[in-house]
């Protein structure tokens, strides 16, 4: 038997909770266009005959100014690449190297695993812009160098080929149908986020923080979630409310549509805005 972990690493946006998601074969991780969307590491697993890949999915990295929240995150992505046995580097051909992209590979630099270049979003036409420079990148520091689409499914099956044959001998870290280390109220509270970031605007999606009390099923057959939606200032809950309620409806109901699809139940959600400028602090 075979088994181990593959953390992917790189810059915000790059796709990387994307990718995971293709490789698992199904929604473990949340994806918005919205930088720091993936906040805590999260693992999705991958069980093929007599193998079993962790692919741990980290925030991206970014240089502003030195916030609590991005702090912790910078801090997540360090600890991630502990006790790892490869390195996943997604990079986005789309854009040119800059800061974030060289702070990202110094922290890789010292690391002795082995290390693939992922290069996503081939199926974007502005790709063309700096995929050779991606290439020769790869070249230089990388063991391997892997093109694919995470959207369009492009490469992954070769992608995934490449993951397995550098996986060491070793027991399965989780039972062959796993595909996630996330609690049911963890994915709950993950989905609500996503629609907040999707639906807010500038800087109010990153003071808020979703946590689920409630999971339960009713007699007519309803599944019925009970969840708070936090923020760091009172400011910020008019906004997410919305006039009238709207905003919050808004949420709930896109929030509502998605479970309904993925159980195939009927959902009800009592969905609640308080002002916690301290659950930053809770974040593990």
């Amino acid at each position: 038997m075979k088994s181990g972990f593959a953390v992917l690493i790189g810059r915000s946006n790059v796709g990387k909770s994307t990718l995971i998601n293709n490789l698992v074969g199904t929604k473990v991780a949340i994806t918005t266009p919205k930088p720091q969307t993936t906040r805590r590491p999260l693992q999705g697993v991958l069980t093929r005959d007599d193998s079993q890949v962790v692919f741990v999915d980290t925030p991206g990295v970014m240089q502003k100014s030195k916030d609590q929240l991005t702090s912790k995150l910078l801090q997540f992505i360090k600890d991630s690449l502990k006790d790892i046995d490869m390195i996943l580097y997604v990079a986005d051909p789309t854009r040119e190297i800059g800061n974030e992209e060289k702070q990202t590979l110094k922290m890789i630099e010292p690391l002795t695993q082995p290390k693939l270049l992922i290069i996503n979003k081939i199926d974007d036409s502005r790709s063309k812009m700096y995929i050779d420079v991606y290439r020769d990148l790869g070249e230089e520091q990388f063991d391997k160098v892997i093109e694919v689409s995470a959207l369009k499914g492009l490469n992954t099956n070769y992608l995934k080929d490449w993951i397995f044959e550098q996986l060491p001998e070793g027991e399965f870290y989780y039972p062959e149908h796993a595909v996630s280390n996330i609690t049911k109220e963890e994915q709950l509270a993950e989905i609500v986020r996503e629609k907040l970031f999707l639906r807010l605007r500038q800087e109010v999606p990153y003071s808020t923080h979703v946590e689920v009390d409630e999971i339960s099923n009713r007699k007519d057959g309803t599944l019925y979630i009970k969840a708070r939606v936090l923020t760091t200032e009172e400011r910020y809950k008019g906004m997410i409310i919305g006039l009238g309620g709207r905003g919050i409806k808004e949420i709930g109901q896109s929030t509502r549509k998605e479970l309904e699809a993925m159980t195939d139940k009927k959902v009800y959600i009592d969905l609640s805005v308080k002002v916690d400028p301290r659950w930053i602090e809770r974040l593990v």
